[in-house]
């Protein structure tokens, strides 16, 4: 009787230490399993290289939303991105969404930067400014091809 209870109580902690640890690479991952309040913007890109659905949407290095879907449009052979802004996060009309990598090889994510109008944008509507992803690959290769010899 008492191995079954020193049993049961291991198997108690061992089911609470893996609860615990699942809240917590949750809660380090930022997951979130309800969409917070918000409205929908959505962007063009010439290129969103490494960007992903769920990707953090940031302003002033804050997190304000995440990307909810990424299309190809076939007639301008340009990605776009569908935004889901936090509830209380203005977005100018002029404000600028740029495509950004954290640190040299990082996760990619978008950077709002705000504008000077006072119009905001609401539900629905798209940022018209935008800056795409830049390619190291890209970079590399014009400078080593460079014919400034």
């Amino acid at each position: 009787m008492a191995k079954l209870n020193i049993e049961l109580i291991t198997g108690i902690f061992v089911i609470i230490g893996i609860a615990c640890f699942t809240w917590l690479a949750i809660s380090v991952a930022g997951a979130t399993f309800s969409e917070q309040p918000g409205y929908s913007l959505t962007a063009r890109f010439s290129s969103i290289s490494g960007l992903r659905e769920g990707a953090v949407i940031e302003g002033a290095g804050v997190r304000i939303g995440s990307v909810t879907a990424i299309e190809f449009d076939p007639d301008s052979f340009e990605a776009i991105v569908h935004l889901h802004i936090n509830e209380g996060v203005p977005v100018q009309e002029d404000a600028i969404a740029a495509v950004r990598t954290q640190g040299i090889i990082g996760e990619k994510y978008i950077n709002i930067i705000p504008g000077g109008f006072e119009e905001l944008l609401t539900e629905g509507m798209e940022i018209y400014e935008t800056e795409s992803a830049i390619s190291i690959e890209d970079l590399v290769s014009r400078y080593i091809f460079s014919s400034d010899g």
